[in-house]
């Protein structure tokens, strides 16, 4: 997958993290497939009923959207 491939599947993500950053994977401390962050922590996490990363992604990109929205 090119850089614009992922910018046309997700968008949202893809200008987060311009500021931000994403992580993708299980690990110690959470059981969450993604987590969205930025300077002040984490914003948002999820995906570990998600049959796919895509699946897991496409969730974080309608989350971070709906964060925007209400915190510009």
């Amino acid at each position: 997958m090119t850089l614009d491939c992922f910018t046309d599947a997700y968008p949202v993500l893809a200008a987060w993290v311009r500021d931000g950053w994403v992580e993708i994977g299980y690990n110690d401390f959470s059981r969450s497939l993604v987590r969205v962050l930025d300077q002040g922590g984490l914003v948002w996490e999820g995906g570990e009923a998600c049959s796919s990363v895509d699946e897991a992604l496409r969730l974080a990109e309608d989350a971070i959207e709906a964060w925007l929205d209400e915190h510009g």
